[in-house]
């Protein structure tokens, strides 16, 4: 058995996804506190030229598993890839970012290797003595993750068989690259049976322009307290003198006023910017599970007991509609 660190890619248009770069640096962290290699994992169809720009990334190897069936992502394909290339090398620990991609067959994927699953981790430490662990003993590999709407911090410790399946919160991981040592590449092609793959997409339409939530370093969420979606658009000129996205509460979405693909929450995107401005937006322990991690979160709200001010490292008690345009105003200035 290895002990090899596996990472699993998400890439689009021939790009990796920062989230990827960031379990990249956490799987660089493991391989040198433990001394074992680390690998990326990519799943896809005819991605040469992605393919070229990951020995670069700084891992021991890139494992590219091609298939007809990987052009565009099903859970069923990429499990029923993965699941005996897993089997037949034997990795400890897997991590991904965590996504809506990776929250949809993370879970499945360790349910079909009746192993572990530490979802949406902000931190990890090691303490002596870890090589056990990573052989099925007890260990001293401390998994750290928000719960309870992100108002309490739990710490996992694994057990058992590996591997480990672990996502890992955006933003909480520094991006590591070493562009020194050059990858091996192994191109497999797994074996995927149309009677396997019970869903099919046929097409993905985008509902989004621009920077994702989850990449954006700078979020501008609207809450109920915005009053109608003809309010967003001074939210849209705030966000976008400053370079960021614009994002919703999930009752700001329910109202319609915002696609699901801007909601912030538990039932949404997780977002973890250099900077979160929260208009109108009282706080719900929901909206805290998505955003409370970002590095610098200022909330705007009229009612100075809302739950958001509690979470915030600054708070502006007023009239979104009175501070948000004298914060344009002073930008622009």
């Amino acid at each position: 058995m290895s002990c090899d660190i596996w990472v699993i890619a998400e890439h689009t248009a021939n790009t990796i996804s920062s989230g990827t770069l960031e379990a990249i640096g956490a799987g660089r962290f493991f391989s040198n506190r433990l001394n074992v290699k680390l690998s990326l994992v990519i799943l896809g169809n005819k991605i040469d030229a992605l393919i070229h720009r990951l020995s670069d990334t700084g891992v021991d190897n890139v494992y590219v598993l091609e298939n007809l069936h990987l052009s565009l992502y099903t859970s069923d394909a990429y499990i029923n890839s993965l699941e005996p290339f897993i089997k037949q090398h034997k990795p400890s620990i897997i991590l991904m970012t965590s996504t809506c991609l990776s929250r949809d067959f993370a879970p499945k994927l360790a349910s079909r290797l009746k192993t572990a699953y530490v979802p949406d981790v902000s931190g990890i430490e090691i303490n002596p003595p870890s090589p056990p662990l990573l052989k099925g003993g007890e260990g001293g590999i401390l998994f750290t993750r928000p719960i309870y709407g992100g108002r309490l911090l739990s710490t996992v410790i694994c057990k058992g068989e590996t591997p480990w399946v672990v996502t890992l919160r955006p933003r909480a991981f520094e991006k590591i690259v070493d562009t020194s040592k050059k990858a091996n590449i192994e191109k497999i092609e797994p074996t995927l049976s149309p009677s396997n793959i019970r869903t099919i997409i046929e097409g993905i339409e985008k509902t989004q322009k621009g920077l994702g939530l989850t990449d954006a370093d700078i979020v501008v969420s609207g809450g109920r307290g915005m009053k109608g979606p003809e309010n967003f658009k001074m939210l849209e000129e705030l966000a976008n003198i400053l370079g960021g996205v614009v994002g919703a509460s999930g009752a700001a979405v329910d109202a319609g006023w915002l696609p699901h693909s801007a909601q912030v929450g538990q039932t949404g995107k997780v977002v973890s910017p250099k900077l979160y401005i929260a208009c109108g937006i009282s706080g719900a322990p929901q909206h805290l599970a998505g955003m409370s991690t970002s590095k610098c979160i200022v909330a705007i709200n009229k009612d100075p007991d809302a739950p958001i001010f509690k979470v915030a490292d600054y708070g502006i008690v007023g009239d979104v509609f009175e501070v948000v345009p004298r914060l344009i105003e002073g930008l622009k200035k």
